[in-house]
């Protein structure tokens, strides 16, 4: 549903139906005028920093038991066709996840994602993470992989019942910010209080970065806004996170 219903998607539909129904005309009008406006405004910021703000990166913690990373950052089908590791723009997800396996050299390394395409390939997301690292000098004893999971609430189902987390572990949760909330309260769902390590933001406060990206960036950036402000309303009527907006130190809602 979502392949139609984005909104850069769904921009495009009114332009086009617009165009070829003449008493629709109107729609045209409105897709071109939204067009421009994310063209000369930064919408995007409005959309996104509310999201990736929610969970400020914290002091890192004097002792982590383990980095658990979740999938969306690598292509599982480019991957597999070239033979070589083929990342996205949440690339930040295992690029992060290398460098804090340097800083606590004991933690146990685990990847979440298996495939959340329509049509499943052979390959998952697990199988380009493991290359990825392996080639980055990961120690293989070190991790874990779990490749069933097609999206968050899988995510962390999943690896909940492969890691078997103790009580009072340390375990360091990274994902793309804008993706953080939701996250935390499936984990917080579950009873995993796990410590939000946010990675790769789009989003600046600095004025001069507002106006850089391309149309079609910013068209991708309020879709991905867009994806997860209807994430968190449909993941709390289904009882799948602790709060409608989880936030930093959020106590579970009555009822």
């Amino acid at each position: 549903m979502w392949l139609l219903a984005r909104p850069s998607v769904l921009l495009l539909l009114c332009v086009i139906i617009g165009l070829a129904v003449r008493r629709l005309r109107p729609l045209a009008e409105f897709g071109a005028a939204a067009y421009a406006v994310i063209l000369i405004v930064p919408v995007e910021q409005v959309v996104l920093r509310p999201l990736e703000d929610r969970f400020p990166r914290p002091a890192p913690p004097s002792r982590v038991d383990g980095i658990l990373v979740l999938g969306g950052a690598v292509d599982e089908v480019v991957t597999a066709d070239r033979g070589i590791p083929s990342l996205n723009d949440a690339a930040e997800r295992m690029t992060e996840a290398v460098a804090l396996s340097q800083r606590y050299p004991s933690a146990r390394i685990v990847f979440s994602g298996g495939s959340g395409r329509l049509i499943p390939e052979r390959a998952t997301e697990s199988d380009a993470a493991r290359l990825l690292f392996i080639e980055l000098g990961v120690d293989s004893t070190r991790m874990t992989f779990e490749a069933g999971s097609r999206n968050t609430w899988e995510n962390a189902v999943l690896t909940q019942q492969a890691v078997h987390p103790a009580p009072g572990s340390v375990w360091l949760l990274v994902t793309s910010a804008a993706h953080m909330p939701r996250a935390v309260g499936v984990f917080r769902r579950l009873g995993w209080p796990v410590v939000a390590w946010p990675v790769g933001y789009k989003t600046a406060r600095a004025p001069s970065a507002w106006f850089d990206a391309t149309l079609p960036e910013r068209l991708g950036r309020i879709d991905w806004g867009v994806h997860e402000w209807v994430g968190l309303i449909m993941y709390r009527l289904l009882d799948r996170t602790d709060a409608l907006f989880p936030g930093p130190a959020q106590p579970k809602e009555s009822g």
